[in-house]
Order: structure tokens, then C-alpha cells, then sequence
């Protein structure tokens, strides 16, 4: 009776280890999620800006092929 108890106990503590090992690895997985979110949502403003950057100096050089154009049709 006595070894069964122990038994019981050693297998409880066992499982107390395991369950609060895997408490950790989710808390670490959700501080890695947030973290990943939160750089996701970085690079989607940075991607944002260089598409208004690219889009302005493409309109710019388009002028300007424009303008050289009718540089040369005009004289």
C-alpha cells in the first residue's frame, strides 16, 4: 500500500513537472507571437512607405522623360 502511494506521488510530482514545463514553452511562444506581430506590423508600414516613395519618384522621372520630350520636339 505504502509503495503504491509513493508511486502515485512520484507519478503526480511527474506530471506537475511536465504541465508546468508546458505552461512555460506557451508563454514563451505567446511573448515570441506578440513579438513577431508586433514586427509584422513594422515592416507592413515600412513596405507601405517605400511603395508611396517608389510610386513618387516613379511619377517624378515619368515628368521628367516628359518634359525632355518636349525639349526635343520643340526645337
Amino acid at each position: 500500500m505504502i509503495y503504491s502511494e509513493t508511486n502515485q506521488s512520484l507519478e503526480i510530482k511527474s506530471l506537475e513537472e511536465k504541465v508546468d514545463t508546458l505552461i512555460k514553452q506557451y508563454e514563451l511562444l505567446v511573448n515570441e507571437n506578440r513579438t513577431l506581430k508586433t514586427k509584422q506590423e513594422e515592416l507592413v508600414r515600412e513596405k507601405a512607405k517605400l511603395i508611396e516613395k517608389t510610386n513618387l519618384a516613379r511619377t517624378r522621372v515619368e515628368a521628367m522623360i516628359t518634359r525632355l520630350k518636349s525639349m526635343e520636339t520643340g526645337t
